[in-house]
């Protein structure tokens, strides 16, 4: 069974850094989409940005671009957000979720979710 499983959240200040890992088990591809999700309470769940060995494609929300990275390490099979210079606007719950049938980023759905980890940004 395919399962993410995040961690790394919790309390920055603003302008700070934060990395979210996303360790992913039960599937052994060599190509895979990696994308992460940010949702408020109440709100749509929303795209931050994906990365694909498959497709070679890399792609960020607007609101996140040149503050936030995503990597993938195959080899422990973990991905990571790494988020710097934070906002108070990106206090949000974040979920990985990658597509075992489709490599590409964006994929059109994902069908396997990790369980979401809190970040806060706060002074």
């Amino acid at each position: 069974q395919v399962q993410l499983v995040e961690s790394g959240g919790g309390l920055a200040q603003p302008g700070g850094s934060l990395r979210l890992s996303c360790a992913l088990s039960g599937f052994d591809i060599d190509y895979y989409v990696i994308a992460w999700f940010r949702q408020a309470p109440g709100a749509e769940r929303m795209p931050v940005g994906c990365t694909s060995d498959g497709d070679n494609n890399e792609e960020y929300a607007d609101s996140v671009k040149g503050r936030f990275t995503i990597t993938k390490d195959d080899n422990i099979k973990t991905a990571y957000l790494q988020m710097n210079n934070l906002k108070f606007e990106d206090t949000d719950i974040y979920y990985c979720a990658t597509e075992i049938s489709d490599y590409a980023c964006p994929a059109r759905e994902y069908d396997v979710w990790g369980q979401g980890t809190q970040v806060t940004v706060s002074s």
